[in-house]
């Protein structure tokens, strides 16, 4: 049984799989429209050969960028996918890419469009987790709040936070594209804590589901965690495994456990503030 959380100032939310559900097939069908748009604008390009290197492209960034915390670029990943699609050979797996000479293959117009495409197919298309909107906007009676997450354009999650009405409830915006690092690096942490107007770390609790990002993370930060333990089995984005050596303050199965827990804190009442930052 979760103990009350007592002395919590600011509740931080990452966003895939915490406050949005991400599953496969939703992200599948996000990458199929940008490559509509794709072929749409170049039918030269043939449409299965580009969702095939995407998901290449896509693998490639996640092994090379976050073993650096450093959070995955689109436009970066779509100039590579252009070159491929019209005649550059990829590099072996253990070379980088010659960013340089891939964006030779690409216009930086069109780049800008199809990660425009994508960033609104996903606002679009992805569902918000049950409650989501309606627990923000009560806990933001007394609390701060903020999402923080690792994302790789944060253009998205502000339109998504708009789109749902969220962004009365929040502070601030903290995605890692914008930190120029990831989670759980503390510097991403720290953004946050500065955002939210510099409460004590151990008053803000973060809520998340990726082990080592969320929870691992914030506690080296100082700050409390709150495990979601539930996401959807299909997801295609990154996780972790539990491991040893962190205790999360709270272990919950459903955000909107979240209010009952938090309402027994007796010391609640600091108010939020309607911006939004990042």
């Amino acid at each position: 049984m979760t103990e009350p959380l007592a002395g919590v100032e600011a509740v931080t939310f990452d966003f895939g799989n915490t406050l949005v559900a991400v599953s496969r097939d939703d992200l599948r069908a996000v990458v199929e429209r940008t490559a509509d748009a794709v072929v749409e604008a170049d039918p030269s390009i043939d449409r299965a050969t580009f969702l095939r290197v995407w998901a290449e492209e896509r693998e490639r960034q996640f092994r090379e960028e976050v073993p650096r915390f450093r959070e995955v670029d689109l436009a970066e990943r779509l100039v590579r996918i252009y070159a491929r699609v019209r005649g550059m050979d990829a590099p072996p797996d253990d070379t980088p890419w010659d960013q340089s000479a891939a964006a030779a293959w690409s216009d930086p117009a069109e780049v800008e469009r199809a990660v425009e495409q994508y960033s609104r197919a996903f606002v679009a298309g992805l569902p918000p987790m049950p409650g989501a909107g309606e627990l923000l906007n009560r806990l933001a009676r007394e609390r701060r709040l903020a999402i923080l997450s690792n994302w790789p354009l944060a253009a998205t999650v502000d339109r998504y936070a708009e789109a749902q009405g969220w962004t009365e409830a929040l502070t601030a915006i903290v995605i890692s594209q914008r930190v120029g690092t990831i989670k759980p690096h503390p510097t991403i942490f720290e953004a946050a804590r500065a955002a939210l107007g510099g409460p004590d770390p151990g008053a803000i609790l973060h809520v998340g589901d990726d082990w080592a990002a969320d929870v691992v993370g914030a506690i080296d930060a100082g700050w409390r965690a709150a495990w979601l333990r539930i996401r959807p089995d299909d997801s295609p984005l990154p996780t972790s495994q539990r491991t040893d050596g962190h205790r999360p303050a709270a272990e919950i199965d459903d955000i909107r456990e979240l209010e009952t827990i938090l309402a027994r804190d007796p010391s609640a009442g600091v108010p939020g503030t309607a911006a939004t930052a990042g």
